[in-house]
């Protein structure tokens, strides 16, 4: 993949944008590279990545060029698993720096992931224009780290502005995907109540297993109601089999491929609380029911919390989630259409159009 020499790159513009790991980072960084080559066509875009991130498929997928470079995790339980990560960093490091040597780039953007660390590290140093991009309200290790050496942040929620050390930090917003971006919500025209449900692209058996048996159980809540449930590959001949003689309409998925046409269908979702799915919501009008995956940063409680205090959703930690808990959370939006509607006014502030634009232009300057 990275078999590329770097006389052939002496004459290019280049950008990178470096990380990955999870569509979380990737998704928002290939609607940067879009909005770049939109914005100036000769401006070719390569990523940087690692074999271990799911970029190794999607970025050769979207026809960018993709270099991988050795990192890990540090954030970890396992002190076996950190010192790993410890002798790979030195080396990214140093195939970060033969890689800025071939590329020469006029812009390196860090996106987040494993990679993003060791390679902005290393054009920060170096003197390469450098800028991270934080999609979540509390950044991690890495970017907050990186923040002190970059000449810019980009951030999603205003709350992470308080945990980096740079003098430009601006709010640009979620670079969501351009479908979604151009997509109109529409009003569906039944009488039924709509619940979409997903918990990434993996799926999440937390709330797979919680709706299913919410759904299951029967009773008054599922009268009228019409479910979309995406369960991921690992649960999905499972739960499907499951939801056989279900008491309302369900229509199980593994993987949604036209998540534009569900958002436009559903009056609430219940998902994880990445930054993309918010932003997605916020960007449909669509009121979250958030269960965070418990992660030792808790940045998807943090995310979350932004929603709670503003009234823009709710939120149910995994501890606590049960399906009379999901229930409860459910028929308390369903039979309050007053409350409803002030909340997805709340969530729709927290999309701000044309992030990817934004910060294209930012680099580009």
């Amino acid at each position: 993949m990275d078999d590329i020499k770097g006389e052939e790159f002496m004459s290019k513009r280049t950008i990178v944008i470096a990380g990955g790991g999870t569509g979380g980072h990737i998704y928002p960084g290939i609607a940067i590279a879009r909005a770049i080559q939109k914005l100036d066509p000769s401006v070719e875009v390569h990523f940087v990545g690692t074999s271990t991130g799911l970029e190794s498929k999607i970025v050769p997928r979207e026809g960018f060029p993709l270099h991988l470079i050795e990192s890990g995790k540090l954030n970890v339980k396992s002190p076996w698993q950190r010192l790993k990560t410890l002798f790979r960093i030195p080396l990214g490091v140093w195939q970060s720096v033969r890689l800025l040597g071939q590329l020469k780039p006029l812009y390196v953007i860090g996106v987040g992931g494993y990679a993003s660390g060791p390679f902005v590290l290393a054009a920060s140093i170096i003197g390469f224009n450098t800028a991270i991009w934080e999609p979540n309200a509390m950044p991690g290790m890495a970017n907050r780290l990186l923040s002190r050496f970059v000449d810019k942040c980009f951030v999603v929620f205003a709350e992470a502005q308080k945990h980096l050390k740079n003098e430009q930090i601006i709010q640009a917003g979620m670079p969501v995907r351009e479908e979604i971006e151009n997509a109109i919500h529409e009003s569906h025209t039944d009488d039924k109540f709509h619940l979409l449900a997903f918990g990434g692209s993996q799926g999440a058996r937390a709330i797979n297993n919680c709706l299913s048996d919410a759904v299951m159980s029967g009773g008054d809540w599922v009268r009228d109601l019409s479910v979309v449930h995406q369960l991921g590959a690992l649960d999905f001949a499972n739960i499907s089999a499951k939801y056989q003689g279900a008491p309302c309409e369900v229509q199980p998925f593994e993987f949604i491929y036209d998540m534009p046409k569900y958002y436009q269908w559903a009056d609430i979702i219940v998902s994880r609380g990445g930054a993309s799915s918010i932003a997605e919501a916020a960007a449909f009008g669509i009121i979250p029911i958030i269960i965070p995956l418990p992660l030792a940063d808790n940045h998807q409680q943090k995310n979350a919390e932004s929603l709670v205090e503003k009234k823009a959703g709710r939120m149910i930690l995994q501890k606590d989630l049960t399906p009379a808990r999901l229930i409860s959370e459910v028929q308390s939006l369903r039979q309050d259409k007053a409350l409803r509607e002030e909340m997805v006014r709340n969530i729709k502030s927290f999309y701000i159009p044309q992030a990817a634009t934004t910060i294209a232009k930012e680099i580009l300057q």
